[in-house]
């Protein structure tokens, strides 16, 4: 069994695999244009953020019913229970499916569907965020919100996604306040290409609770030190980093030094179909390339679970840190 961890950066559209995407392309009548599953992966090449959304939402395309969506959910939790997640907080965008005609009562239900059999079936508590996409208006955001308030006993939280550069969290600051007062957690993406400022607004105009990415803030030492002192968690995406050019090589990501500065850093995979590897293999891959030891990597999966929207009274976080601190790694992990 491997060691035990929290998946707290997951977009669940981004665990669609070459292979149900054409058998779910063939289910409803969409016509991909790629001749196979090889052909499809050779286009999982980035230059940077925006070309991946690009194919990100192309894809997207063959999601059409409650069916799909759990399909898809379940595809992913199998895959995260057998690289030791035991408890997935899960981001899906309803505009992106709003915006083709499918109604985002579909989107929560089918992911729901999978989402309440999962500890039976996987072993894996879950939580679901809505992300809005923030390079569309702040308008469609607040629709958007409006439109998911007879699913909120669904929904944990919100987040913010999608192209980062030219659109600060400031943007949303009125959704956040909305969102804030419906009782919901609050996330967002910030610091992967956007600059140590946009954490900065995360953090004190929209009230954030975790920074996903955060990657940049090392650019700022006071505002390392503020993350430090707050004890604000990061939801780092490794092979994310490198795959969308926010880093050249692994071995150049700052993941040690952020360790060694106090920050709460966590390991995640974002969009494991297109950047190379699940948590799992995200967590081998930085132990392989940054050389971090056990108690690193300990320290990472304990990480997770302090940050993870669990409630105390359900006694989930002190099961699962039991878990981490009694977990015994095997020769050469």
């Amino acid at each position: 069994m491997p060691l035990p961890k929290a998946e707290l950066h997951l977009h669940i559209e981004g665990t669609l695999e070459p292979e149900l995407a054409f058998a779910l392309a063939e289910r409803n009548g969409v016509e991909l244009p790629y001749a196979d599953t090889e052909a499809l992966r050779e286009a999982y090449r980035f230059s940077d953020l925006q070309s991946f959304l690009d194919l990100y939402y192309e894809l997207m395309g063959v999601l059409h019913t409650a069916r799909d969506f759990t399909e898809l959910a379940d595809a992913y939790l199998a895959r995260a229970a057998a690289q030791g997640v035991r408890h997935a907080e899960i981001f899906f965008d309803p505009q992106a499916h709003t915006a083709r005609g499918v109604p985002i009562g579909t989107v929560v239900e089918g992911l729901a569907a999978a989402l309440d059999r999962a500890e039976e079936r996987h072993g894996v508590s879950t939580r679901l965020i809505m992300c809005f996409l923030r390079d569309e208006s702040a308008e469609s955001a607040m629709a958007t919100l409006e439109a998911a308030k007879p699913y909120l006993h669904r929904i944990t939280g919100v987040g913010l996604d999608s192209a980062e550069v030219g659109h600060p969290p400031s943007k949303f600051r009125e959704v956040y306040e909305a969102a804030s007062a419906l009782g919901l957690r609050k996330v967002a993406h910030a610091g992967e290409e956007g600059p140590p400022e946009y954490i900065r607004e995360a953090l004190d105009v929209l009230g954030v609770e975790r920074v996903d990415h955060g990657l940049r803030c090392m650019e700022d030492a006071e505002l390392v030190a503020r993350l430090v002192r707050d004890r604000v968690p990061l939801t780092l995406c490794p092979l994310s980093n490198v795959r969308l050019r926010a880093i050249d090589v692994l071995e150049d990501h700052p993941l040690p030094a952020m360790l060694a500065a106090g920050l709460v850093a966590t390991v995640n995979s974002d969009d494991p179909a297109y950047f190379g590897g699940y948590v799992g293999d995200n967590f081998a891959a930085v132990r392989g390339a940054l050389g971090l030891g056990r108690e690193q990597l300990r320290v990472l999966a304990r990480n997770s679970f302090e940050a993870a929207f669990l409630d105390d009274e359900e006694g989930l976080r002190a099961r699962y840190l039991a878990e981490v601190e009694a977990y015994e790694f095997e020769a050469g992990e």
